[in-house]
């Protein structure tokens, strides 16, 4: 639980500091993009002045200085138009991926003109334009400087949502990378903890059958040996599962049928005449191809946190049946059902609702029909104070 906990803090940690460097970011690229902006929007004042004082004055000794403010205009895109709203001069408009690739210069040419004309427009309409008036008692006769924001300016205004999506990115990474670090631990903790359970088992089983062997040529018509012979051959079982963890077992074709009958019949043995188990099997066997000691495994999980959550009193129901090509597994109870909140914590390590237990059993179970059989396992309804049904679905 406790590394289960510093994962989650470490994920808030990041997902914070990434919305942090985002918003400082976009605060940042805001402040730079206004400044900007008033800067050009000031040039093109001047910008517009000296292109009025071009067009008013007859004096040419301060021509020079007007004719150096306008070609000094190398970034910001510009187009002047008249009253009749043509173009009279442009600057820094692109238009190379508007030419024809077929057709004479005469053609390109116009089509440039018109390609310029219809950019000093939209310009225009986004009220991006200084008005000169050639004479201040004639306003009909004037130019509008036409202009856009250069291509600084864009790529500074898109740039907070690019650096946005990489800092995303990473965080995404990372917290993957998290994940992932902290599957590959649990699993090596739980192969390692199963194989040496498995290992720890083998010899004591190994001893009790030759004990049990000793009984009963001593003891050959005393009944309680026949049931202890049945109590190690199940811990033998149990050893044989352990011991599988870690590995892939080769899935062999299987009677579903009977898999799910030997549960319904060892869990019968092992609860009280107040737990009743329902068998809902189709006729015909149902042949799937499974590790039968691992799937039996699984439902026995799902048949004992039945029984815990009855309380040791309902009904546990086993549904075996077909739907659109999948085999379909329900186990079902009575008991008092799972809280919302819960629901998708149930398959992870260490949760667990019991006063005692390690709350790997529903864990193990996932990872047994997912990994091993390639199914899928999930807690189809539940309500609590009525009961849960959990559905596990392989394929043919």
């Amino acid at each position: 639980m406790q590394w289960t906990d510093r994962i989650r803090q470490t994920k808030i940690l990041l997902v914070v500091a990434a919305v942090i460097i985002a918003v400082a970011s976009l605060v940042v690229s805001n402040i730079l993009t206004s400044d900007l902006y008033e800067e050009e929007h000031k040039k093109m004042e001047i910008w517009a002045e000296a292109m009025r004082t071009l067009n008013v004055s007859d004096d040419n000794g301060g021509m020079n200085l007007v004719l150096k403010v306008i070609e000094d205009n190398t970034t910001i895109p510009v187009v002047v138009m008249d009253e009749k709203g043509e173009v009279q001069i442009s600057r820094n408009i692109d238009l190379t991926h508007h030419w024809w690739e077929k057709g004479d210069g005469a053609e390109n040419a116009t089509d440039s003109l018109n390609l310029i004309t219809q950019r000093g427009k939209q310009m225009k309409a986004k009220g991006r334009s200084i008005r000169i008036l050639y004479d201040d008692a004639n306003p009909k006769e004037y130019i509008d400087v036409c202009y856009d924001d250069s291509l600084m300016l864009k790529r500074l205004a898109v740039y907070p949502y690019a650096q946005l999506g990489v800092v995303l990115l990473f965080v995404v990474v990372a917290i993957f990378a998290l994940l992932t670090s902290k599957r590959a631990e649990q699993n090596k903790v739980w192969v390692g903890l199963s194989k040496e359970t498995a290992h720890q088992l083998g010899t004591p089983i190994s001893s009790l059958m030759a004990w049990t062997e000793i009984l009963k040529e001593n003891y050959p018509e005393d009944e309680l040996l026949t049931e202890m012979e049945k109590d190690v051959r199940r811990l033998q079982l149990i050893a044989d599962r352990f011991s599988k963890i870690g590995s892939l077992p080769e899935p062999v074709p299987s009677n579903m049928n009977e898999v799910l009958g030997n549960v319904a019949e060892y869990m019968s043995r092992r609860v009280s005449n107040k737990v009743k188990i329902e068998k809902v099997f189709p006729p015909e066997p149902v042949i799937v191809p499974l590790n039968a000691s691992l799937f039996e495994w699984v439902v026995e999980n799902l048949c004992k946190n039945a029984v815990d959550a009855m309380e040791g009193t309902g009904r546990i129901t086993l549904f075996l049946g077909e739907e659109m090509g999948l085999v379909v597994v329900e186990v079902s109870d009575t008991g008092k059902g799972i809280r919302s909140r819960d629901i998708k914590n149930v398959f992870r390590p260490g949760f667990t609702t019991k006063q005692r237990g390690w709350g790997l059993g529903l864990s193990l179970a996932k990872r047994i029909v997912e990994e091993y059989h390639h199914g899928r396992i999930f807690v189809k309804s539940t309500e609590v104070g009525r009961g849960t049904t959990f559905r596990i679905e392989l394929h043919r």
